[in-house]
């Protein structure tokens, strides 16, 4: 009886201490704001939809949506386990899935916006993204194309986790090669009408066109030789 009461008391314990765990981690739109601006080298994480994004987010977050498993799994596995997560959804549902998720997954500090970007928004804090600017056409896109001989069009997000793992590599090019070529970066989150001509489902994906006719083109991340070989066989 005795041991079994022990048991008991032990297990109410770590209950406890994993709610209050989960409480500490829970946060509100205040405590957020000055998580996300405390200087820390941080990671803000969106899991909302697509389309919920783009019609306002918190500065500097990246998109990973909760309710596309395989999206959100391939876009989280580029992030860093090590450094603090603050992670948000419409009003709280979904981040608090995630928010279980990443942890399970290794991710060290997860805090989660209670209430949501909803709460954020009542707290009056800013967002940004929310435009009604439209975006680029077929037409246009063929123009840029056609503009430079050589033409590396990268299709991206500033969402995205990817996305941004291969910005230091693209600069790289530049630096290199200067006006060598032109860089087109289309929109992967606003330019709908070149993602359904060119049948774009996943981010980054990066083409190769020369003299206006596409070359080469790669789905998800590339390596620096990749890039240059196609560009410059």
């Amino acid at each position: 009886m005795r041991i079994q009461t022990i048991i008991t008391i032990c297990g109410m314990v770590f209950f406890l201490h994993a709610c209050q765990a989960q409480q500490k981690n829970l946060i509100d739109a205040q405590q957020f704001e000055q998580g996300i601006g405390s200087g820390k080298d941080i990671q803000i994480l969106d899991v909302r939809t697509p389309g919920e994004f783009n019609s306002g987010h918190i500065s500097q977050a990246l998109m990973a949506n909760w309710n596309d498993p395989k999206e959100f799994n391939r876009r989280v596995s580029f992030m860093d386990k090590d450094k603090p997560v603050y992670v948000y959804c419409l009003s709280g549902g979904r981040s608090r899935a995630a928010a279980e998720k990443l942890k399970a997954d290794g991710f060290k500090e997860v805090y989660e916006l209670k209430g949501g970007i909803m709460a954020w928004k009542s707290a009056q804090k800013k967002v940004e993204g929310a435009s009604d600017k439209p975006g680029m056409t077929v037409e246009q896109f063929n123009g840029a194309i056609t503009s430079h001989k050589i033409v590396l069009v990268d299709v991206g997000a500033n969402w995205c986790p990817p996305c941004k793992k291969m910005e230091p590599v693209v600069k790289k090019l530049q630096e290199k090669y200067g006006d060598r070529f032109l860089l087109l970066n289309v929109d992967g989150g606003k330019d709908e009408e070149v993602l359904q001509h060119y049948r774009i489902q996943e981010l980054p994906v990066f083409m190769v066109m020369q003299n206006g006719q596409p070359t080469w083109r790669r789905d998800g991340i590339a390596s620096f030789e990749e890039l240059e070989k196609a560009l410059f066989p």
